[in-house]
């Protein structure tokens, strides 16, 4: 059996990250480590959270054919590094955790990608998540509930899209859409 590449997408504060923690923890899934140009949050390891990497580096990987994917979003570089996912998939089903341009960027690479999109049950309960996480300004959370719209408008685009409003059966419904493609 090929392993497969598995996408998840989703407004931040959704919860990919948890979800994908889940999943990790059940075996069986390598997850991709994205390269972003900007700086760590709190708790976040080089070459675990990110590979975290100069705008000069970024645009010398960019040059030389180095992602699947990348974009710019909040005034920061993300791009999913080409060999590693590769090398990965060799041993591993691979989990990308990927904006929806990306996501959409990778399809057309690996038309046999799964696309999986989370989204929140509603804009208020995105809003309270975002507050709760403490890592970005007002601002900025106005910023990415204001990129919600644009996020919905991809879905279709979507293999399945999963509301997360009980986590654990969230967690078992991706798993179940994963284990029915494999």
């Amino acid at each position: 059996m090929k392993n497969s590449l598995i996408i998840l997408s989703g407004p931040s504060g959704v919860g990919k990250g948890t979800i994908i923690e889940r999943l990790l923890s059940r075996g069986g899934f390598a997850l991709s480590v994205s390269c972003t140009t900007r700086s760590p949050r709190k708790g976040e390891t080089d070459g675990v959270s990110y590979f975290f990497i100069s705008k000069e580096k970024f645009n010398e990987m960019l040059e030389n054919g180095g992602f699947l994917e990348h974009s710019r979003h909040f005034e920061n570089y993300y791009g999913t590094p080409r060999k590693f996912v590769e090398e990965k998939l060799k041993t591993d089903n691979v989990i990308l955790e990927i904006e929806v341009d990306g996501a959409l960027q990778v399809k057309n690479a690996y038309p046999e990608a799964l696309l999986i999109m989370v989204l929140p049950p509603d804009r208020a309960e995105l809003k309270a998540r975002l507050i709760k996480r403490g890592s970005e300004s007002e601002e900025q959370i106005g910023e990415r509930l204001a990129r919600l719209d644009y996020e919905l408008s991809k879905r279709d685009s979507y293999d399945f899209v999963v509301i997360n409003d009980d986590l654990e059966k969230t967690v078992k419904d991706i798993e179940n859409i994963i284990k029915a493609r494999n």
